[in-house]
């Protein structure tokens, strides 16, 4: 198990936008592995590449239906709305309200490098909402 540290709210590199993948590799897999060790360890639902200081289009997410790595994800459709509490490994102490769609659809490529969808309700299409707006430089708490 390798952890890695959780840059927090202030970090410049929470605010920059990660790059594509371009090649699912063994660092690809090992830094997957290292994240979702990094997420259970710290109690999270959900990681994304720059919250430990890597600015690369990867997030790792369990909302107790077991483990998801997507790489290069990207939400194609939205529908419906929920409010709901909303809270942060990289700010924390914070949960607020936050207003995210019920339904997605997210295109991403997993750990053999073939292309996958997901469509994700409720809980799963908060986190995936949340998860890929760290990869554009975006925190939860933007949206209050």
């Amino acid at each position: 198990m390798a952890l890695r540290n959780i840059r927090t709210e202030g970090d410049p590199i929470l605010r920059k936008q990660a790059r594509e993948i371009t090649e699912v590799n063994l660092r690809i897999k090992e830094l997957a592995r290292d994240m979702l060790d990094t997420m259970y360890h710290a109690e999270g639902v959900g990681l994304a590449g720059p919250q430990v200081g890597i600015l690369r289009r990867i997030i790792v997410m369990d909302v107790g239906e077991g483990p998801i790595v997507m790489i290069n994800p990207e939400i194609v459709e939205t529908n419906g709305s929920q409010v709901g509490p909303e809270g942060c490994l990289s700010v924390p102490d914070v949960t607020e309200e936050v207003e995210r769609p019920n339904e997605v659809k997210v295109e991403y490529l997993d750990l053999e490098g073939k292309k996958q969808e997901l469509v994700g309700k409720e809980l799963l299409a908060r986190a995936i909402c949340h998860e890929v707006e760290h990869l554009d430089g975006i925190l939860f708490i933007d949206k209050l």
